[in-house]
């Protein structure tokens, strides 16, 4: 199943590949098969080219904590509450200064 979800992900990638749902939920699924740079590549694609698609600074600061860049992880925190502010995500905005408030602690 997990196969099927990745090529199916990647087939609508190639057909628009500018599509930041797209390209955040394949990151993702990279993400869960522990594929963590082509995760952290779309995640930081995402973050340069939809500033405003807000949920991947959450996932790629996680990405960043997870390999032990706490100084990275925390500037993609900053800058995903800076656009979440921007875009009125709320939810988005309680989750990056929860995630940032736990590693200023």
């Amino acid at each position: 199943m997990h196969t099927d979800r990745l090529r199916l992900l990647l087939q609508f990638h190639e057909e628009d590949p500018s599509d930041a749902f797209t390209r955040f939920a394949l990151a993702s699924e990279y993400a869960k098969r522990n594929e963590v740079g082509k995760a952290r590549t779309l995640y930081e694609g995402l973050v340069t080219d939809a500033p405003g698609y807000t949920g991947t600074y959450y996932h790629l600061g996680k990405l960043h904590e997870r390999a032990g860049r706490i100084s990275d992880a925390v500037s993609v925190y900053r800058r995903g509450i800076a656009a979440a502010q921007a875009a009125h995500a709320v939810k988005d905005l309680s989750e990056l200064r929860a995630a940032l408030m736990e590693l200023e602690d």
